[in-house]
């Protein structure tokens, strides 16, 4: 298919080189998507029917044989080799049960080692007399080693994850997962699905998956370009607001001021500042056009403004309109004098000198920055607009102590970016994409919720996390709460429990602190026949700590050594005296380099063959209250795949209990 694509001789059927050059590049693109991946096997799995599909079963036409994958396959003569899994002829593969065969008489899984074919499976669903059974290959995949960034899961999608992935476009869907659970593969694989199923749409409205920071982006960039998918963009919300305020955020705030600006109350008071900019015409307007002079009187001028203002309507947009409704009250006066104007004559009354100025003097354009610069700036502008919705303590809270003197020289905070563009969208409607994927959402601010959600307004949005991990002193309370703030509520709940990553006695020792952080959740039950390794072992210094990490690297697969931020740097420097070379979070583990030294505000949403975890107390210690902190160390508690050592040298948590 590949050689075909490069084949193709476009000299003659190009009309111009502009339709040359598109056309070449669409050929580009397709030799890039059918590239070949290493160890990536183009089928994992085959179906045998019963019947024929759509074919009428009392005919007895007999079944046929599809090898799934995790793309399209056809021979020279176009005939299909392999489905791709998303298509609706494939569903069976991950839904078909002895319950419900779906006309399947046989499935088939294959295993893999480094991309060669090495063992295959059969489940004989139509066969009253063979048992059900838990397939091995599926947890060995699940159990497979970690080395590199996150995989696809397209081979072991579980019925209840693919009701989600296959859910439509139209509907938004929130996923309460707990770790394990893989509810960002969910996501993943259904933009994958989405872009499968409305590709045309999609290609024209965008797509997007938003991550919790740059970490957690570059672990999963590879998932979407094994399923064929090389267009989909990444980013953080940070950057979102960033491409779209173009101011640089320099700046830090502390907890109660981030707490506050993220306060959806915010939004009002931005509201209130910049319709404030809008004062009412007490002079009319006099358009002078050859010898005739048109007054729109200041009585009609205000009717107008008042008119504009109680719309629900863009500053911007209401801005732009108003100088043409000014022009077309001039024109009712023309025609009533006799004169046949046309739309040539509102235009250029429209940009008549006197109706610029009125519109300036009454409408005055109003920049984002500028804006939220006074209002963090001015004490009285602030009280002015927060009146009744910000008390005189959460005012003073975000006041900064020295002002700046322009928008250039400000320090803003990743917080004030996400303020200016909220004003930014009440100027000018922002840009609305196809559909969005929101992970680790639990963490944002409701002022963050609105910012992702302007970007999905006349889209779809996929959201992704977990309660119990929320690790920000702003951190979601609830699912409906978030989902009101996105602009969603009615977007469907699903939640996930059956986790496939964490073995079983690590999550249930990690779930102690469950009652503690989200009493209201179902902890997360291991599907994994292997326990995993376990052990929480008291230490005396840092030797031993690096000592527990040189064992677990005898194991195969990665090792993360999770520790509090403040514990990070020294411990970096043990390991360097050992002679124990580390990566950063985000670096890309080889098999010559296995161990990664993770700060414990780094760890949602990596995951680790073996973690050694160092010091929890100083992990809840870290954190500016003891709730989140025990939040965080559930984070880190639930980051590995095959084992878990908890090291401390201090007394653990009360929270966790005896071990």
């Amino acid at each position: 298919m590949r050689e075909d694509a490069q084949s193709l001789d476009i000299r003659d059927v190009t009309a111009n080189w502009v339709n040359a050059e598109v056309l070449q590049r669409q050929i580009d693109e397709r030799i890039k998507a059918l590239a070949d991946l290493s160890h990536t096997p183009l089928f994992f799995g085959r179906l045998d029917y019963l019947h024929a599909p759509g074919a009428d079963r009392a005919e007895g036409a007999e079944g046929e044989q599809f090898y799934i994958g995790r793309r399209h396959v056809h021979d020279g003569d176009g005939d299909p080799m392999v489905i791709d899994w998303r298509a609706p002829v494939s569903q069976p593969f991950y839904r078909a049960s002895k319950k419900d065969p779906m006309d399947v008489a046989l499935r088939r899984r294959f295993g893999y080692t480094g991309g060669e074919l090495t063992a295959y499976e059969d489940e004989h669903l139509s066969d009253p007399e063979e048992v059900a059974r838990t397939s091995a290959l599926l947890q060995q995949e699940i159990e497979r080693p970690r080395v590199g960034p996150m995989r696809d899961i397209v081979a072991t999608i579980q019925p209840e994850q693919d009701e989600i992935v296959r859910s439509g476009l139209a509907g938004s869907v929130c996923v309460q997962g707990g770790p394990g659970t893989g509810k960002t593969a969910v996501g993943l694989h259904r933009v994958a699905y989405l872009l499968y199923a409305h590709r045309e749409r999609l290609a024209r409205t965008g797509t997007l998956v938003i991550g919790p920071n740059k970490s957690f982006l570059h672990y999963i960039e590879q998932v979407l370009p094994a399923l064929g998918e090389l267009e989909v963009k990444q980013a953080t919300v940070d950057d979102l607001v960033a491409q779209g305020t173009q101011v640089e955020v320099r700046g830090t705030d502390d907890s109660a001021a981030a707490v506050i600006k993220g306060d959806a109350r915010m939004a009002e008071v931005l509201r209130r500042a910049l319709r404030s900019h809008i004062t009412e015409p007490t002079e009319g307007v006099v358009v002078v056009r050859g010898s005739r002079r048109w007054r729109v009187p200041s009585y009609e001028l205000q009717d107008i403004v008042r008119e504009l203002a109680a719309r629900d309507m863009r500053y911007g947009a209401a801005r732009e309109a108003l100088p043409r409704r000014i022009a077309h009250a001039v024109l009712v006066q023309m025609e009533r004098a006799g004169e046949a104007p046309d739309d040539r004559v509102q235009d250029s009354v429209a940009r008549n000198t006197a109706v610029k100025a009125a519109v300036k003097a009454v409408w005055p354009a109003v920049d984002p920055a500028k804006l939220v610069l006074r209002l963090l700036s001015d004490a009285e502008f602030l009280a002015e607009h927060a009146e009744g919705l910000l008390d005189e303590a959460e005012q003073k809270a975000i006041l900064w102590q020295k002002p700046a003197r322009s928008v250039r020289s400000a320090k803003w905070s990743a917080a004030d970016a996400v303020l200016i563009d909220e004003v930014g969208d009440l100027v000018e409607r922002t840009h609305s994409l196809g559909h969005v994927v929101l992970d680790e959402a639990q963490d944002l601010s409701p002022m963050q919720y609105r910012a992702v959600g302007r970007r999905a307004t006349t889209g779809s949005v996929t959201v992704l996390g977990d309660l119990a991990q929320g690790t920000t002193p702003w951190a979601t309370r609830s699912w409906g709460e978030a989902l009101a703030h996105l602009g969603k509520a009615d977007a469907v709940v699903e939640e996930l429990t059956a986790g496939f990553r964490v073995p079983t006695d690590v999550i249930t020792y990690a779930s102690r602190l469950l009652p503690h952080i989200a009493p209201g959740l179902a902890p997360v039950k291991s599907v994994r026949e292997n326990p995993g390794q376990f052990e929480v072992r008291a230490v005396t210094g840092d030797a031993e700590i690096v000592d527990a990490c040189r064992r677990a690297l005898e194991n195969e697969g990665s090792v993360g050594l999770i520790a509090a931020d403040a514990r990070c740097e020294g411990l970096g420097a043990a390991l360097g005296e050992a002679g124990l070379a580390y990566l950063s979070p985000g670096e890309e583990t080889t098999a010559e380099s296995r161990l990664t030294l993770v700060p414990a505000s780094l760890a949602k949403g990596l995951e680790y063959d073996y973690v050694v975890l160092d010091e929890p107390g100083a992990i809840v210690a870290g954190e500016p209250d003891g709730r989140t902190g025990l939040r965080r160390l559930y984070v880190a508690l639930t980051r590995a795949v095959s084992g878990l050592v908890v090291v401390h040298c201090a007394p653990l948590p009360g929270e966790l209990g005896r071990v």
